[in-house]
């Protein structure tokens, strides 16, 4: 029975004990007061299966031919029902075939009930998932710290977006945050350094997929088996830390949660405080907000072991902590680093720098460091970059700094050029004398007929000349140039 037919048996059977009349049934089931009556009739002649409508469990008048379903039916168990290594065709798949190959049209949604009747498909798409057990805590404190970056509107409508940076222990729980505006290699390490501060250095990090923590190899490091590391890696790798890169986000489950917890109580305790600001939110943080937190949330680890390493001094967390870029030096040892320019100051006298690369340290205040060769460099920045000087002569000609070298007259290829050009200017001379030659013994020149006259024949040419040619052509064979 449908739903409205389950709400008309309550409604009639509250009429029959006396709880309702019929016309508040009326009102009840939204019916007129004649249709109530006509199934109150039936109720109390039939019971509550009276309410059911008279076409249940009939077949459909539009209803395909049962010859017609087994017939279908056969050719899907036949062909398209797959077999243990071959997956089976879908519903809509197998209508298209049954279509066009055996000529049987039936619809898809028809042909999925069929099926899903005779237990030939299953609405369960792709392979069946597996089962995948919850990872165990780890034992030691220290031994894995789980990383991550939640943004949210922490300060709701009275200040901008940010990110709290997160740090959860995965065997108790401990947590230490730091909220900033972006995720970047310098908020990692602002939030890093508080938990150094706090607990010494952990084992190793569980942190996502990002450019700030961990890269994928490019296939030619993966030939040459060599692996990434970011600046942040990098940075971690001094400190002897170890990352780890999870590939989900129900892997590193216990920050995710504890993120959830954050946006949360830490939103509505910084409505309380009227807390508007980086500075101020990281204050309260530190002060009264995670000694809290820690006090109720954190558990005690499995095995009293702390697998945290003394932290280093100051000094040495500031010479760790700095970003490394290789750049490579100019003739006027001048070095670009991010639209700057950096007037080195060598202490050989200022030889010419080599291929070398000058390497560029840059702390999280801005400072700048520049080692050459292993060796510190004082240098200087340019307000503007430096000009290319040019060497002009006193006519104010720039010369080319390097000619294209050009063959001599006694080069081999010159010579066989030169004569190669002469046969064929004596070749050339000898078929302009015999045309010549051709031309005038055999032809009237123009104008001869028309000047003679009347019954006299054109007077004779002369006879063409055994000697070359005058002009320019026998001055150029007098001279030995044709």
């Amino acid at each position: 029975m449908s739903n409205k037919e389950l709400r008309r048996v309550e409604a009639f059977g509250q009429v029959q004990s006396g709880g309702l009349r019929l016309r508040d049934a009326e009102r009840v089931l939204g019916l007129s007061y004649r249709q109530i009556k006509r199934l109150w009739r039936r109720y109390r002649r039939e019971g509550p299966s009276g309410l059911q409508h008279r076409s249940a469990g009939r077949a459909s008048h539009r209803a395909k031919p049962a010859v017609f379903r087994e017939q279908v039916l056969c050719f899907v168990r036949e062909k398209y029902g797959g077999t243990a290594s071959e997956p089976p065709f879908g519903p809509t798949l197998a209508a298209e075939h049954l279509a066009q190959e055996d000529h049987l049209a039936v619809n898809a949604e028809t042909l999925r009930r069929w099926m899903l009747e005779e237990g030939l498909w299953s609405r369960q798409r792709g392979k069946p998932r597996a089962h995948r057990q919850r990872r165990a805590r780890k034992e030691h404190f220290g031994e894995l710290v789980q990383l991550d970056g939640s943004f949210h509107a922490w300060f709701e409508e009275r200040g901008p977006r940010g990110c709290l940076m997160n740090m959860v222990d995965d065997a108790t729980g401990t947590t230490v945050a730091h909220l900033c505006q972006e995720e970047t290699t310098w908020d990692a390490v602002a939030v890093l350094r508080l938990w150094i501060a706090q607990y010494g250095v952990p084992l190793a990090l569980y942190t996502d997929w990002k450019s700030v923590y961990k890269v994928a190899p490019t296939p030619k490091q993966e030939l040459r088996g060599e692996e990434p590391l970011t600046q942040f890696g990098r940075m971690c790798a001094q400190l002897g830390i170890g990352i780890l890169g999870a590939h989900s986000p129900q892997a590193k489950g216990r920050v995710e949660r504890r993120n959830g917890v954050h946006q949360d109580r830490l939103v509505k305790k910084l409505r309380r405080q009227g807390i508007f600001a980086c500075d101020t939110a990281n204050a309260y943080l530190e002060a009264e907000y995670l000694a809290d937190l820690n006090r109720r949330f954190a558990k005690a680890p499995a095995r009293p072991e702390n697998y945290h390493r003394p932290a280093p001094c100051a000094e040495e967390l500031n010479t760790m902590f700095r970003l490394r870029t290789e750049h490579f030096v100019s003739n006027d040892w001048v070095v670009r680093h991010q639209g700057r320019f950096l007037q080195l100051h060598p202490r050989n006298g200022g030889a010419r720098p080599r291929t070398a690369q000058a390497i560029v340290w840059e702390h999280a205040d801005g400072q700048l460091e520049v080692s050459y060769r292993g060796e510190p460099l004082a240098f200087e920045e340019l307000a503007t970059a430096p000009r290319q000087q040019k060497l002009e002569s006193a006519t104010g000609h720039v010369p080319y700094p390097r000619g294209i070298p050009r063959p001599g007259p006694d080069h081999p290829f010159k010579r066989n050029a030169n004569r190669e050009i002469q046969e064929r200017r004596r070749r050339l001379l000898a078929q302009a004398v015999a045309a010549r030659r051709a031309g005038r013994g055999a032809s009237v020149p123009p104008g001869a007929a028309e000047n003679a006259a009347p019954g006299c024949t054109p007077a004779p040419l002369p006879a063409p000349s055994s000697d070359p040619p005058k002009g320019d052509i026998l001055i150029e064979v007098k001279q030995g140039t044709f």
